[in-house]
């Protein structure tokens, strides 16, 4: 069965959105510390003895404390995390953008790691990779029984060292090896282009850093390709999150000035905090203010035209700090599918040169108020993902979902729809295993932005003042009820 879930992977793309953060970076932690628990401090410490000198072979004393540290962390909720060297790198790879790697998108078919695109100008694009190519060998590392990270992990390493894939190109029937030579690459976030004249569309897959700057520069150039734009589809689907700051930014480019974009709580005063459509509120850990590079009358054909968002389930954190703003101030029409439900911010605080905590240290609300945690955003239209309904919905798995999850906050969880949820997910799993049994070519999601892209589809149609074809069986999915 898992081999057949592989198969539709935005199925599981809650699971992955569940993984990224909505983030704020900041420096070490403050020094004003409450006072410690002197008695729990001297049991973890006999604890710590006992097994330096009692366990049955030596242990390494700095992987006890280190483990100690990640496990108090992983307690809290599914989204805090302690960072050693290596995950600390890695974390800030994927919020900036930037890795040193051979430069593909990558999925896996069959074991296979088959390469879906080059990334342009990359190593691998000089190479001559082309999509469709299945990566056989990593150097002299065989990759089927590898998981899709583990062969990320062998292909990625240091700046100008070499690494062999074999390739086997099954439209020419032949096996070869290609020699790359490691470099940084910039990955790319947003894509957008001009579906027919008057209507754009402009995809987000994640917010990076880079990414407030590739939105103004997309937005300016579908603007040069048609000054008298009438509406906008802003696609979020599976939209993992990512940094705070980008997500306000990006708010600002459609928001009307100085409207409230959202607002954070918690424990810390700092955390109680209101974000605004304005340059002073997202400028703290950009390096520059792209959003004001807008030219006058792109930024206000941006700030006025029709919009529709589309979400789904795999639309998490940062996206539904997009979506929600622009639903609340009626800015544009949601669509799609009920979000992921991620509505925490996480701090990362350097703790040394190479580690740090990522800490979950307030809720987000929209510009009304709404807790998102755990609940998600509801569409003002639920639209299904294929013109047959959204028959493998239920098996993406939400923030609701994920062990020690935060609640709203609002609310007390609801525990009375679990069965109902886990019969309605058998179900799914039966008909999943079904379509496996279809070609490939039958069974593989539309790509987001073609033409057959039915969600895309019913969003033009309402740009357009058109019908729309209404899901007739989602329903809000609530995780929460308000206590009376």
């Amino acid at each position: 069965m898992g081999q057949k879930l592989k198969v539709w992977g935005w199925i599981a793309v809650g699971a992955f959105a569940g993984a990224l953060t909505t983030i704020s970076l900041e420096g070490i932690a403050r020094g004003n510390l409450s006072p410690l628990p002197l008695e729990e401090l001297q049991q973890l410490a006999s604890v710590f003895n006992m097994i330096k000198t009692d366990y049955v072979e030596p242990v390494d004393e700095k992987k006890l404390i280190t483990d100690a540290i990640s496990g108090m962390v992983a307690s809290l909720d599914p989204h805090s995390q302690y960072f050693d060297k290596k995950s600390f790198k890695e974390f800030k790879e994927g919020t900036t953008g930037r890795f040193v790697g051979v430069g593909i998108e990558i999925t896996s078919e069959d074991g296979w790691v088959k390469v879906v695109s080059p990334i342009e100008g990359s190593p691998a694009y000089r190479a001559g990779l082309k999509s469709g190519d299945l990566i056989t060998k990593v150097d002299d590392t065989q990759v089927k029984g590898l998981t899709l990270n583990e062969a990320v992990k062998k292909m990625r390493g240091e700046p100008n060292t070499k690494v062999v894939l074999t390739i086997f190109r099954k439209d020419e029937n032949k096996t070869f090896s290609v020699d790359i030579v490691r470099e940084e690459i910039k990955t790319q976030s947003v894509k957008g282009k001009l579906i027919e004249p008057g209507f754009a569309w402009l995809r987000l897959s994640q917010f990076q850093d880079q990414s407030v700057e590739d939105v103004v520069k997309k937005l300016e150039d579908l603007y040069q390709q048609d000054p008298k734009l009438q509406g906008l589809v802003l696609d979020l689907r599976n939209d993992p999150g990512g940094l705070l700051d980008a997500a306000v930014a990006i708010s600002t480019a459609f928001l009307p000035d100085n409207v409230t974009v959202v607002s954070t709580n918690g424990q810390l005063e700092e955390s109680k905090f209101v974000y605004k459509a304005a340059p002073e509120f997202y400028q703290r850990h950009l390096s520059s203010d792209p959003v004001s590079e807008l030219t006058e009358k792109t930024h206000g054909l941006f700030k006025r035209i029709k919009m529709v968002v589309l979400v789904n389930e795999g639309s998490a954190s940062a996206s539904e700090i997009v979506a929600g703003a622009l639903q609340d101030h009626h800015r544009a029409t949601l669509m799609g599918s009920q979000t992921f439900g991620k509505g925490s911010v996480q701090t990362v605080r350097q703790l040394g040169p190479d580690t740090a905590l990522k800490i979950t240290t307030a809720r987000y609300y929209t510009p009304s108020g709404r807790s998102i945690q755990a609940k998600g955003i509801v569409p003002d239209v639920l639209v299904d993902d294929t013109p047959e309904g959204s028959p493998f919905a239920v098996l993406r798995t939400r923030e609701a979902d994920l062990d020690k999850h935060l609640t709203s906050g609002q609310g007390k969880e609801d525990a009375a729809q679990n069965a109902e949820r886990e019969k309605a997910r058998e179900a799914a799993l039966k008909r999943l295993e079904e379509e496996s049994k279809k070609p490939v070519a039958e069974r593989r999601a539309p790509e987001y932005g073609s033409e057959k892209d039915f969600q895309l589809t019913q969003a033009l149609n309402q740009l357009k003042g058109l019908s729309v074809v209404a899901s007739k069986t989602q329903t809000e999915r609530k995780a929460e009820t308000e206590e009376k």
